[in-house]
């Protein structure tokens, strides 16, 4: 018997709306940043809905720029169920690069790199699937947003 290959299937599209950074300072591994999360859309075909106004990223940027990224949140369906999500992952790029996210700009996200994997879980009936689904994503880093395409691995 041969082991199956996983496959990705596009899932949704979060929009991530942020809050300005909190800055911690210096902690164990590198420079710590909590980053509010407070809104934003889930844009199908799988899960529609709003980001609700709670949760953030909490980041440890390293010495040679590369963030390690560690969000939790919530959306809200269109249809009134609760997902909770749970993501992690790592943001990092040539130097130039991640000046240039860190200033705000629109950057190519082919020059640098943001994949994450998530851990989504609800107690609707309608989305119990999401608490058994892997999801791994790719993201793009904007001024005061996150755009972030999850795919299910099956």
């Amino acid at each position: 018997m041969q082991i199956p290959v996983p496959e990705l299937t596009h899932s949704f599209t979060l929009r991530v709306e942020l809050s300005s950074p909190i800055e911690l300072g210096q902690g164990r591994a590198g420079q710590r940043r909590i980053i509010p999360i407070v809104g934003g859309a889930a844009l199908g075909p799988d899960i529609t809905g709003e980001v609700l106004n709670l949760g953030a990223d909490w980041q440890t940027i390293f010495a040679d720029g590369a963030a390690d990224l560690d969000t939790r949140y919530a959306l809200k369906t269109d249809d009134g169920a609760v997902i909770e999500i749970v993501n992690v992952g790592a943001r990092h790029g040539p130097p130039e690069v991640i000046a240039r996210l860190a200033a705000g700009e629109d950057v190519d996200p082919t020059t640098y790199y943001m994949r994450t994997t998530a851990r989504l879980e609800s107690g609707d009936p309608k989305y119990s699937w999401v608490n058994h689904t892997i999801f791994v994503c790719a993201g793009i880093r904007r001024a005061s947003a996150v755009e972030i395409d999850y795919y299910k691995v099956t």
